[in-house]
């Protein structure tokens, strides 16, 4: 009888080391694979279930800016600007209950409910200017669940720098008030004056733009449009108030200076008729306006099929400007953008610049690239808070003017 059968097989000496070394790696990636399932488990668990929990207004006058919440600790701001502060804080506290418990990375689908919420209330300045700090908020959230600026998801940046105004090289001017109906010799050599001084400060290679504020009716328009032919102006902005595109139809027949528009016209439904009618040269949409960073990418697309370039206005603090940025950033037909610094007595703290030659760098960091004290926001909300004037603007007669 052979006593060995039963015997496990001797293995030498290589071979033990061998399978010790197989058993030790498989050992191994059995770890790394089950740690990097935790962490994808843990990246997706975040990601579909963080809810939004509350929504908290800041009043600064002319501005508010908004905290958004979540049950995963991480917050996202936005802004609201150029509304009534007690207009704000009602549509957000009733705005909220569309958004109480909500997932905030599903930012299309939230704005999408919060604007068709009520067949009567879409549209209109008070509900998508608060709808577009709303987007604001809710992107930066997302970019800080993700850990990436904004612009990442969004397709990645189609540009290393982003062109600002007004620089060095780059000035716009404006008529400084209202005009009647028609102007007389005087009014226009003023208004040529205007430009005459703009295009000397910054030289025969530098940029001037013309912002008529809707404050020249049509008639004087064009006779100041024909008399600056000469000084190469980039563009006539809001030559018209809009809403009848048959002005800027007339307009633009009797103007060869490019014409450019949209800082008050919200989200991509409104900004159809220009380009549909050719009446345009480029369009102006406001990230603070228009409905967000999701609404201004829609109108760069529908701007792009068109061939027509985005010039972005933009009055808003560090905040907005940020998220503007990072939309304008992934955009193929960007022009130049509106800036003008606004820390807002130092509450933001901004995680770009801009260079002596007007280019400011892409935001970095997570979210939208702009850090909020909440301290000194506070502190600054409780002064300024509910302080509003409304314009009032008025020709010479006392008759309401456009502005």
């Amino acid at each position: 009888m052979n006593t060995n059968e039963n015997r496990p097989p001797v293995m030498s000496r290589r071979e033990l080391v061998a399978s010790a070394g197989a058993f030790a790696a498989a050992g191994m990636i059995a770890d790394v694979v089950a740690k990097a399932d935790a962490v994808v488990a843990g990246v997706e668990d975040r990601a579909t279930s963080i809810k939004i929990t509350s929504v908290t207004p800041f009043p600064l006058g002319s501005k508010t800016l908004i905290k958004i919440q979540t049950n995963h600790g991480i917050t996202g701001w936005g802004e609201i600007s150029q509304l009534p502060p007690k207009t704000v804080i009602a549509l957000l506290e009733s705005m909220y209950e569309l958004l109480d418990g909500e997932n905030p990375t599903r930012v299309e689908y939230l704005w999408q409910k919060l604007y068709r919420a009520h067949r009567d209330f879409r549209g209109g300045a008070f509900m998508v200017h608060t709808i577009s700090g709303i987007d604001m908020a809710l992107w930066d959230i997302t970019g800080k669940l993700h850990g990436v600026p904004v612009y990442r998801l969004l397709g990645g940046p189609t540009r290393d720098k982003i062109r600002t105004y007004p620089s060095a090289k780059a000035v716009k001017t404006a008529p400084g008030m209202p005009f009647p109906y028609s102007g007389d010799a005087i009014d226009v050599q003023e208004l040529v004056k205007r430009v005459k001084d703009a295009r000397k400060q910054v030289g025969p290679d530098g940029t001037v733009m013309f912002d008529c504020h809707c404050q020249l009716p049509p008639p004087i328009l064009i006779q100041f449009a024909n008399a600056i032919e000469s000084y190469d102006v980039l563009w006539l902005e809001e030559p018209a108030v809009p809403g009848n595109i048959e002005v800027f139809k007339r307009l633009k027949q009797q103007i060869r200076i490019p014409i450019a528009t949209g800082e008050r016209d919200r989200g991509i439904w409104e900004v159809i008729p220009y380009l549909q009618n050719n009446c345009v040269d480029i369009l102006q949409p406001d990230c603070g306006h228009g409905g967000g960073i999701s609404q201004l990418r829609k109108v760069a697309t529908l701007a792009e099929a068109y061939n027509v370039p985005l010039a972005p206005h933009s009055i808003l603090s560090f905040l907005g400007q940020s998220a503007s940025f990072n939309a304008v950033a992934t955009i193929p037909n960007l022009l130049i953008h509106e800036f003008y610094p606004s820390d807002l007595q130092g509450v933001l703290h901004r995680k770009w610049d801009v260079d002596k030659d007007g280019y400011a760098t892409l935001p970095e960091g997570p979210g939208l690239g702009c850090d909020v004290d909440e301290d000194k926001l506070v502190k600054l909300s409780a002064e300024i808070g509910m302080k509003y004037k409304w314009p009032g603007a008025h020709y010479k007669d006392g008759a309401i003017a456009d502005y």
